[in-house]
């Protein structure tokens, strides 16, 4: 364990003292050299990225409850030119708020048997991505805290090497909780806000299998001016 400033210097400038689990409280651990490459493109444990990893609605044999989407955009440089061969994970709540994940401190929510609430695919040539999965529904911070999280899908992306990693986070335009989200009221440039939220496609929006599917695009800007806001 480290000191108390040595937490208080691993510590985002961005983080919020409520959620503890997004700080570290350990020294950094270096991965081992041979864990690093220069393929391609970034290779994930033993199992290549496969058509159908970015689809979230069609992993078990049942349907997740909640509204469709569709989440789209492209990677982007600091010139506008599409980043290919990226690797983008994704992971979210569910409808009603929870995660599967052993840390998640709302246990009184229900899970979906359906949903996993983790997907991922490689940018194509021209940087696109997509996914199909639900919207996640917003929630409530720590108990007795009185704060609010918006509806949000965290994003991870991979460079050709692993320790090229990013992570950041994507909103909903319209969602009536935006202004009251406490982690993302940590980013102060209210541009750099606007940049972290998916816009409502209107066009791409229709029936897909019998059931609405909203269309929603977010555009993720690595570096320059116009960057996508990223943890620390």
């Amino acid at each position: 364990m480290v000191s108390a400033q040595g937490q208080a210097e691993l510590m985002s400038p961005l983080m919020h003292p409520a959620f503890r689990l997004r700080v570290p409280d350990r020294e950094l651990y270096q991965l081992p050299p041979e864990w690093f490459h220069s393929s391609s493109g970034p290779v994930f444990g033993r199992v290549a990225v496969r058509d159908g990893d970015n689809d979230l609605l069609h992993q078990q044999d049942g349907t997740p409850l909640g509204v469709r989407i569709k989440l789209f955009g492209r990677v982007l440089d600091s010139d506008g030119r599409g980043v290919s061969g990226t690797l983008i994970e994704i992971w979210q709540a569910n409808s009603s708020g929870r995660y599967v994940d052993q840390y998640c401190n709302r246990p009184w929510l229900p899970l979906d048997s359906n949903f996993s609430g983790a997907g991922r695919v490689l940018t194509d040539s021209a940087g696109n991505y997509s996914f199909h999965t639900i919207r996640p529904s917003g929630y409530a911070g720590p108990e007795g805290s009185g704060l609010l999280r918006s509806a949000h899908v965290h994003f991870s992306l991979f460079g050709p090497k692993l320790s090229q990693r990013l992570v950041t986070s994507c909103y909903f335009e319209a969602d009536p909780l935006l202004s009251l989200d406490f982690v993302l009221a940590q980013q102060h440039d209210p541009r750099a806000r606007e940049r972290m939220v998916a816009a409502f496609v209107p066009e791409q929006t229709g029936t897909v299998d019998g059931a609405l599917q909203l269309a929603y695009r977010w555009d993720i800007v690595l570096r320059g001016s116009a960057a996508t806001p990223m943890e620390s």
